[in-house]
């Protein structure tokens, strides 16, 4: 029941934002009481409320094709839940204050696009999946081509076309493992039995991966990124950055490694190979980037390009590592997108090369910045560290007969990492102010509070990784030993 209303609290939120015209205070309150109450749902389901059937919920729906309205707040949910979850009231504080054009309407996208990405992670149904992953994608492609930059129509027409044609091969692929489940059913756990060859597991990997992919986006389905995130209004490219590219590893986590183990595993160098030259290509461009926005963007690329390769590393540690990281990485890329917004509300630009000086007059914002830039960075003591390590330590120890090689590219972006993450923060930090930076910044109390509580979570799970890794350490278990080759070849 708990899954049904985290299901039903930005639903309806967001159907109450619409009915509220051009009330904004009323906007603002429906959004910000939403989120809070949203919030403060899922931490009782992950404290007091975890008996499993307080956590699932499960109705007739498309009876006829073999479709339930079936839903479960599993461990790798409830993770994914709960970061939404904080992305979404985190933003409701931070937006409290600023002006948005229509906001009944902006407001009233934002929830529904949280309705879709919450179903997303909590549906175990195929059919049902889909249509979250769907649901998820309409208010994004309205919230970008409407209060979206100058070349938004076309940079949103794009975004939408290429996850538009990656879901039609999602569906397809579905479509076909339900046609060979002995009940004709879309259950995931009718879909985990259907006994697959070789060849049938390899292209239907194949059919699947690219509707993820692009939402990652993986290498080299990313090219609808950087234009997109530049282009977007802020709050949007935030959940984007922060959320929904993790709606591509559930896919991958829940959908592709347990169906088609056999496949991933002789199509993992491959997949692992494509993610790791992604991390450092996007390193490379991020380096040359002038453009704040376009920076964080590429450096988002990077880091889901190692969340890919431990996917397909498949041991504990590494699949341990990425559940942590899915909600680190959230937290520090939301982060790094509100002092870029900061930063351009203030000066009026987010070209690097036109800043400077910053720390100066402004040692709060600056403060910030280097606390939650260094943990981008994976700095030890810092959340993003405990998952790189974890990760890390999983691609040393994966099957690959190319580990060590592997391992060391995905080093090189760690490394180019801080190169780029520090060079940033020397240019637009530090120096003599100019004339677009003579004038202090400061933060707002609600800004503040923002800012400090992401610190925070930073540091808590820096210093104490155990809470987190607790809530995963049984879901990594068993889907370990869903795709473990030895287990599995020894069954064949």
């Amino acid at each position: 029941m708990i899954a049904l209303l985290i299901l039903l609290i930005p639903l309806l939120g967001g159907i109450i934002s619409f009915g509220a015209g051009t009330n904004k205070k009323l906007v603002s309150l429906v959004f910000t009481f939403s989120t809070a109450l949203l919030l403060t749902l899922v931490l009782l389901a992950l404290t007091c409320f975890k008996q499993p059937a307080l956590s699932a919920f499960s109705a007739p729906w498309l009876q006829g094709v073999g479709s339930s309205f079936s839903l479960s707040l599993d461990p790798l949910a409830s993770v994914l839940c709960l970061l939404t979850a904080i992305v979404y009231f985190l933003l409701a504080l931070y937006m409290l204050e600023k002006p948005i054009e229509r906001s009944a309407a902006f407001y009233g996208w934002l929830l529904l696009a949280q309705a879709g990405m919450m179903g997303v992670f909590l549906a175990t149904d195929g059919l049902l999946f889909y249509f979250f992953w769907e649901l998820a994608l309409i208010p994004m492609y309205f919230l970008s081509s409407i209060w979206g930059g100058p070349r938004r129509i076309a940079v949103t027409f794009k975004f939408f076309i290429y996850t538009f044609l990656g879901s039609v091969l999602l569906l397809a692929g579905l479509i076909y493992l339900q046609s060979l489940t002995p009940e004709k059913s879309f259950a995931l756990d009718a879909l985990l039995k259907v006994k697959l060859t070789t060849a049938q597991q390899s292209w239907l990997l194949w059919l699947l991966l690219p509707a993820f992919a692009i939402k990652l986006p993986m290498f080299p389905f990313h090219t609808w990124q950087p234009d997109t995130y530049e282009e977007a209004p802020t709050p949007v490219t935030l959940v984007l950055s922060a959320v929904m590219v993790k709606m591509g590893i559930l896919g991958i986590l829940r959908w592709l490694l347990p169906i088609f183990p056999i496949a991933a595993y002789q199509w993992g160098d491959v997949i692992m190979g494509l993610s790791i030259a992604g991390i450092v290509y996007a390193s490379l461009i991020a380096w040359r980037q002038d453009d704040l926005k376009r920076l964080v963007a590429y450096s988002s690329i990077a880091h889901i390009g190692l969340m890919t390769a431990a996917a397909f590393a498949a041991n504990v540690t590494s699949l341990q590592g990425l559940c942590f990281q899915l909600f680190s990485h959230g937290i520090n890329i939301l982060g790094m997108w509100l002092l870029v917004d900061l930063i351009e509300r203030n000066t009026g630009t987010r070209k690097i090369s036109a800043l400077g000086g910053i720390a100066q007059h402004s040692p709060v914002l600056t403060i910030f910045m280097l606390i939650i830039a260094l943990a981008n960075i994976a700095l030890p003591l810092t959340n993003g560290f405990v998952g790189e390590l974890l990760m890390f330590t999983g691609l040393l120890a994966t099957k690959s007969n190319y580990f060590l090689v592997l391992t060391v590219a995905a080093g090189l972006g760690i490394i180019l990492s801080a190169v780029y993450t520090l060079g940033m923060i020397r240019s637009v930090f530090f120096g003599q102010p100019n004339s677009v930076t003579a004038q202090p910044i400061t933060l707002s109390l609600l800004e503040q509070l923002v800012l400090l509580i992401i610190v925070v979570l930073i540091l808590f799970f820096g210093f104490f990784p155990q809470p987190l890794l607790d809530v995963t350490a049984q879901y990594t278990d068993q889907l370990f030993r869903q795709v473990d080759i030895s287990y599995l070849f020894r069954k064949f």
